[in-house]
């Protein structure tokens, strides 16, 4: 790990926009170089780099020790945390939300924000969940005097385990003085954001067995009611597919989903390139790196920012997320399917698209009588609710005018694959669109089939924006 902030300290970067495509190279590079070269070839060359610096020695002896000794990239760093609130339960929960926090200048909505975390939960909700506050000042009163107010506001929730305050000894931060001047930042602005990216390397590290998933948030957040059950749906929709981040907010920081096992990586790679830029463009690296290419965000967003004060110097930031809804989320669930269709595709605009919670939508060209537009289910399920929209807000002509939608059963394997040999239509489209209410009231039997049918050719191109299907929920138990 020394050899990487000893070798990084000699290089320097271009501005903005020429530094952005060579620093995603060295970051590969650099990656790779760290996760497969050879131990004594790291061991060799850390000594050499040791003895060209002994002249010049750190601001501060303690570093010179932690650093060499505190990761080996195959598994967590070796911090010794200090517990401030709580203590981690023996059962893996399905999702934690990591919070850091620092003392700010004006403002504090910390309390604010884990208060809408466990308000907006249900009951049931709160079993699935830990959130994991990392105090990360080096104020040891400030931190004091904020865990006496979290105890004394949440103490039920310390009880249960769903609440924990923890924090980084600042011994085992690295040296926060002299750092690279990338992309002409103020000194200052240098240190704030190089220290928030090893605030949030800790946290991630702290954070890597405690559940499934790990969302991380910024300390000033509201969240939309429900929020568990929205990122359930969304991630049961997801299986079979690659990711390895969801987007849940637009904003900075907020609302980025993460499958745990992917967690030691995260902090290894935030630790090793703390100085060269701020968090959120070192998480779009990384996503890259993974072999994640596109962004993968989901609408309407389950955070919001409320905070009117930044954590850096208390500077006005009153950022908002437009695509935050509070109350009326009621995203679908969309169980897990193979989607085909006989309509020509436009270009990467396939099937697969108009089933997706993230903004994207199938794109053909003019369909014929007869077409069709098949959703076979994994597994047959029960069916609540349909919604189909076609068309789009630049393209309003590019609907189904005239359509109708069936539910299939009777599923038999074909030379083109699985297939419904029954049938029965619940409706047709009226101006692009089609929504039907308590199917599982109409139909009898248990849904293996969606299908679409063109019931007269257009002249126009059709575009599917989004299919929703709700599923009758068990009755609890």
């Amino acid at each position: 790990m020394r050899l990487v902030w000893k070798s990084l300290d000699k290089m320097r970067c271009l501005r903005k926009r020429s530094a952005i495509p060579f620093l995603g190279f060295l970051i590969t590079f650099l990656l790779f170089l760290n996760l497969y070269i050879e131990d004594g070839y790291v061991l060799e060359e850390d000594k050499r780099q040791l003895r060209e610096s002994s002249a010049h020695p750190t601001t501060s002896e303690r570093y010179v020790h932690t650093f060499r000794e505190l990761t080996n990239f195959s598994g967590s760093i070796n911090v010794t945390y200090r517990y401030l609130a709580g203590t981690p339960l023996n059962r893996k929960k399905y999702l934690t939300i990591g919070l850091s926090s620092v003392k700010r200048k004006r403002g504090n909505y910390l309390l604010e924000t884990i208060k809408s975390i466990f308000d907006q939960s249900s009951y049931e909700e709160l079993k699935e969940i830990v959130v994991v506050v990392h105090l990360a000042d080096f104020d040891l009163v400030w931190c004091e005097n904020l865990v006496q107010e979290i105890t004394r506001k949440f103490a039920h929730h310390i009880i249960a385990g769903r609440l924990l305050v923890i924090q980084a000894p600042e011994e085992y931060y690295p040296s926060l003085d002299g750092l690279k001047r990338n992309y002409n930042d103020p000194e200052d602005r240098v240190r704030f954001r190089s220290k928030q990216n090893v605030d949030y390397a800790f946290l991630l590290n702290f954070c890597t067995n405690l559940s499934d998933f790990y969302m991380m948030l910024e300390d000033d957040v509201r969240c939309s009611r429900n929020f568990l059950t929205s990122l359930k749906k969304v991630i049961t929709s997801r299986e079979g597919s690659y990711w390895v981040m969801l987007e849940f907010s637009k904003l900075g920081y907020i609302g980025k989903l993460y499958h745990s096992r992917d967690l030691p990586r995260l902090a290894h790679f935030l630790l090793m390139f703390y100085q060269e830029m701020p968090c959120d463009w070192l998480l779009i690296h990384f996503r890259g790196l993974l072999a994640q290419k596109d962004v993968i965000r989901f609408k309407p967003s389950l955070f919001q920012h409320m905070g009117y004060y930044s954590s850096y110097k208390g500077a006005e930031n009153k950022l908002k997320d437009d695509d935050f809804e509070e109350d009326s989320i009621d995203i679908p669930d969309n169980p897990p399917a193979s989607l085909h269709t006989n309509i020509n595709v436009f270009e990467t605009y396939d099937a697969t698209k108009a089933y997706s919670s993230i903004d994207e939508y199938f794109w053909g060209k003019p369909p014929s009588t007869g077409d069709f537009f098949v959703i076979v289910f994994n597994k047959s399920t029960k069916i609540n609710k349909i919604k189909i929209i076609t068309g789009s807000d630049d393209r309003q002509n590019d609907i189904l005018h005239h359509g109708a939608l069936e539910v299939g059963e009777k599923l038999v394997g074909t030379k083109k694959g699985k297939q419904c040999t029954s049938y029965i239509t619940l409706g047709e489209f009226k101006n692009g669109h089609i929504e039907v209410q308590s199917v599982d009231h109409k139909i009898a039997f248990d849904i293996e089939c969606v299908r679409i049918v063109v019931t007269a050719s257009q002249k126009e191109w059709l575009i599917i924006r989004s299919i929703g299907l709700w599923t009758t929920q068990p009755p609890s138990q």
